[in-house]
Formats: C-alpha cells, structure tokens, sequence
C-alpha cells in the first residue's frame, strides 16, 4: 500500500534530499512551501504553495486532506502540529541546537560554556536565559503535547548546497578575490557541530524508516566528526588549491573572523549524537572531510550575490582594507618578542614525548 507522505518544505538545504529519499522508499510524496522559489530536483513532484507559517494559511492550502506521515522542515512548527492535529498518522519535525541553555549565552553556566558534549537531556534555557532558545524549546513542549507519537529533530548549523547563510562562504569568497590572508579567532580551535545536507536528510529518513524506535523521541544530529573552524579552512584551502596564511589571533581582537565564529566567544558547541547513532543506526553518508569539500565546490560554482541575502546573513562585509590594517598591525606587535630570561624554559610535562620535547637525561628511567 503506497504511503502518502507530506514533507512542508522540500526546496531548501535538506528537503531535495530527503524528497529523494522518500521516492526511492516508494512512498507518494506532496511538497508544501511558499512557491517563491523552485529547485529542479524536486520539479516533477506534487506541490502545494501556500501560507506554511499561520494555521489559517495552512488550512486553507490544505482542505481535508491527510496524509500518513508529514515531515516539518519549514514554516511555522506550532502552527504546522495544530493543523495536522488528526490529519496525519505520524509528524516528523525540525527545530534547532540553540534550544540548550548556555547556547547563545555560553556566561550561564559557570564556567562558562556548554557541556561538552551536550546530550538531548541537558538543560533547556528559560525565558530569562534567552528568549529565543526558549521560545525553541517551548515549541518543542507544544508539539509533543499535541503529537505524543512525534519525532523531533534538533538540527546543528547546516551546510551544503542552497544554504542561506554559507559559512564557508567567508572563505570561499576570500580564496577566489585571491586574499593573501585567513584570520582565525583562537587559531580556529573552536569546535562547532554541523550537519551536511545529505547526512541530515539521512537522519530523517531513518526516523522514516523506524517508526517504533523513534516515535516520541528527541534527536540532536550532525555530522558524526567535528571539525575546528581551522580544519574547515584548511580543506577548503586545500580544495580550491589556494596559497595564502592563516593567521591566528586572540577572538576579541579577530573581528574580521566573527562570522567564523559565530558567536561572542570562541567556546565548544558541541552536541552529542550518541542517541541517533544507537537508537537508529546512524552513520554519516557523506564523511565531513568530503562534505566541506563539496560544500566549497558548491559554492564556487553558484556564488552568491556580493552583498546580497547571504552575505548580509553571515553579516561579512569582506572588508579587506580592515584586514589589511589588521594583520599589520598584529605583525608588526608580535614581530620582537621579548626575551623573557627564563633560566629553564618550561617543559610539556614528562607525560609528552612528541615534537619539542626536551632532552632526556640518560639516567631518567622509564
């Protein structure tokens, strides 16, 4: 019997591929968004346009259909669970990472910084933590509470083809205006979950696939290896074939990498995919190291308008004669170190026996 699937979004990061997904699993599937914009992939599907963000909107697209499952990708979640209220067998939604307390304001916990890594079961921010992140997690509370048997996911930043905000594209950009120069905040050691495309659809048609193993569940998900924003930009130097430096400094003085960073401070933002590789069997089908790459690629070959949407979301103004006065500054201040006087420079413990280590005296045992 053909299952009919409702998936609100479809045009997006993530919906092609989880529109495909779906077809190859032999299901009959209707795609619901606003119409303002079309992706080829999915052109040959059944698609309904209209108002996804208000119950009236939706009502009126919709009429009495129902459908046996419907995944929520886009739009307005708490209106979307208020109409399908009856009208769908099953709901699989979409929400977001910042739903954590400590998410947008690492100074809530002392000290501060999330729990790394930070499991679907660590505290949720209140009203007064932050009102975005609480108005998520409130949401989430109102979607379970009108659909018991609902799957939720919490999607990290995600990145790939379509993407409205492309973080990769502050480097991308830079490598192709042929830059001499990359600036990292805290040399880029901060550790961000992501979640490619491919791999995020995957996680949904898991959830597709397991209706037992996953109804009423909470799900973080990304991409099983986190990458440090240094990481990131190496393999998209390394990509693109592009010679230049990256240069390190201290977070609050790299203003040019803050849309790098992503955040006021340079701390971990790392969830915990535990649940989803135990419970459902996850494993990524595109390994990030491969998925940066493509996403570069992706980029290169569809550049998004200078100073158009994407770039005014990563809030990059790619102003390089700020740069330029940046980094000669930071050159000329670190230039002459002083000499310290140390009688016996510090070691890195006897634990250590890699690059730099000190020699050993003959009689130190073992």
């Amino acid at each position: 019997m053909t299952t009919k699937v409702l998936l609100v979004g479809g045009t997006g990061p993530t919906g092609p591929a989880i529109a495909r997904g779906l077809e190859e699993r032999g299901h009959e599937v209707t795609l619901l968004h606003s119409g303002d914009h079309e992706v080829p992939e999915v052109a040959h599907l059944r698609h309904l346009h209209g108002d996804v963000f208000s119950d009236d909107g939706l009502r009126a697209v919709l009429g009495d259909e129902c459908f046996d499952v419907t995944l929520a990708t886009y739009g307005r979640l708490r209106a979307i669970a208020e109409v399908m209220k009856g009208r769908t067998g099953r709901l699989i939604s979409v929400g977001g990472v910042p739903v954590y307390k400590g998410f947008f304001e690492p100074a809530v916990h002392q000290p501060p910084g999330l729990p790394v890594p930070t499991r679907e079961d660590a505290p949720l921010a209140t009203e007064d933590d932050d009102g975005k992140s609480y108005r998520i997690g409130r949401t989430e509370q109102l979607l379970f509470e009108a659909h018991p048997t609902a799957t939720h996911f919490r999607y990290p930043y995600v990145y790939g083809p379509r993407q409205l905000a492309p973080r990769e594209w502050c480097i991308v950009r830079r490598i192709l205006d042929r830059r001499p120069f990359l600036i990292l905040p805290d040399d880029g050691l901060s550790l961000i979950t992501f979640g490619y495309v491919d791999n995020l659809a995957h996680a949904l048609l898991l959830a597709v696939d397991q209706p037992e193993s996953s109804m009423g569940e909470i799900f973080n998900c990304g991409d099983d290896e986190r990458l440090t924003i240094r990481q990131v930009a190496e393999i998209v130097t390394d990509e693109l074939d592009h010679d230049w430096e990256l240069i390190g400094m201290p977070a609050e003085l790299a203003v040019p990498a803050r849309p790098l960073q992503m955040g006021y401070r340079s701390l971990h933002r790392v969830v915990d995919t535990s649940k989803l590789r135990e419970r459902l069997g996850y494993r990524d089908v595109v390994p990030a190291r491969q998925a940066v790459r493509l996403a570069a690629r992706w980029l290169v070959e569809n550049p998004p308008e200078p100073g158009g949407y994407e770039e005014r979301a990563l809030q990059d103004p790619f102003d390089y004669a700020a740069e330029d006065r940046l980094v000669a500054w930071w050159k000329a201040a670190t230039a002459e170190p002083p000499d310290l006087g140390y009688e016996e420079l510090p070691g890195y413990g006897k634990s250590y026996a890699g690059p730099g280590t000190r020699h050993i005296r003959a009689d130190t045992r073992i």
